[in-house]
């Protein structure tokens, strides 16, 4: 007859494979969602690459027309006559200018705005990307760590923030005016 010591190590091993056969499965589902989250913003620049140069002055977009569209499928000319006059706020990031505010930018660039003018106000200076998770409640792993860097990047391209130190983030100084850039 086995020992109960026996029998609770017995459960304590298998216990302790499972976690860490756990641990080994989260860590390849989160090295696949880094990769596919890299594919899905390949995939987002070449939309908008391509809908740049369709839509550049003297480009001749209204001679393309779309073949083979899966039912179901909305095609863009049905988007464009369906879309409302009012700009929406989407994913992708304008180019800071005077009188641009910060509604122009989608709720998580907006985010990434709000806590760096935060920091600021308070006088604590530029704000790492694991800062901003911490600050938004987010897991400090490194999946969610360089979606924020890459964001962020983003709005340093456009012009929204600025790049100080490598990896430190504060706002541009001419959006850093009264309102935000407004």
């Amino acid at each position: 007859m086995p020992s109960v010591v026996g029998l609770l190590e017995q459960h304590e091993l298998a216990a302790r494979r499972r976690v860490d056969g756990l641990r080994e499965q989260a860590d390849r589902i989160q090295a696949e969602l880094a990769m596919a989250e890299r594919e899905w913003s390949e995939w987002t620049i070449t939309r908008e690459r391509v809908g740049a140069v369709l839509s550049a002055p003297g480009s001749d977009s209204a001679g393309v027309v779309a073949t083979d569209v899966p039912e179901g499928v909305v095609t863009e000319a049905e988007v464009e006559a369906s879309a409302p006059l009012v700009v929406k706020a989407r994913s992708q990031v304008p180019m800071w200018r005077e009188g641009l505010t910060q509604t122009a930018l989608s709720v998580d660039y907006q985010r990434i705005l709000a806590a760096i003018d935060d920091r600021i106000r308070l006088g604590q200076g530029p704000l790492t990307c694991q800062e901003m998770a911490t600050a938004f409640g987010m897991d400090v792993v490194p999946a969610k760590v360089e979606g924020l860097r890459s964001k962020a990047k983003r709005l340093v391209s456009r012009g929204w923030l600025a790049e100080p130190a490598p990896g430190r983030f504060t706002l541009a100084r001419s959006v850093s005016g009264p309102g935000g850039g407004s």
